[in-house]
């Protein structure tokens, strides 16, 4: 190699050297402020988001119980002496139904009616009823 050649060789490491020097980017610390930044921002929204599936789980419950309750109501308007079933409200006797499909229970509750046609929702906990009520007792499902 000539001098010439290591002469170019030498002036583009030192242009190269000079191009890098004049460059800014971030400091550790910047990044590492930032990284801490997203975590508590990512806390944050797990925390805010943590109790949705419980007040989804509510609100479907009480949604589900007033539906047989409404159906309950114009069963018995038009049938004042029967006692209403799960399959009265369902089937197309009696001039129903009066609801498409009885809700599907949920692992968390489940409905039932009893022997004087007034709903009762069971509230469970590993699959073992815990409470009959009306749809207020929604407020116990997780």
């Amino acid at each position: 190699m000539s001098n010439t050649g290591l002469f170019a060789a030498y002036r583009r490491i030192v242009e190269r050297k000079a191009l890098a020097e004049g460059e800014e980017g971030f400091t550790l610390i910047e990044l590492l402020i930032v990284i801490v930044v997203l975590g508590i921002l990512a806390a944050v929204v797990v925390f805010a988001l943590g109790g949705i599936t419980g007040k989804s789980a509510v609100a479907a419950c009480q949604a589900d119980g007033n539906t047989i309750e409404t159906a309950l109501a114009a069963f018995s308007a038009q049938n004042p002496t029967v006692t209403p079933t799960e399959a009265l409200l369902t089937g197309n006797t009696d001039g129903g139904p009066y609801i498409q499909s009885w809700p599907s229970n949920a692992p968390h509750y489940y409905y039932s009616l009893d022997g004087t046609g007034k709903l009762q929702i069971a509230t469970t906990t590993g699959g073992t009823p815990i409470a009959y009520a009306g749809p207020d007792s929604c407020a116990g499902v997780s």
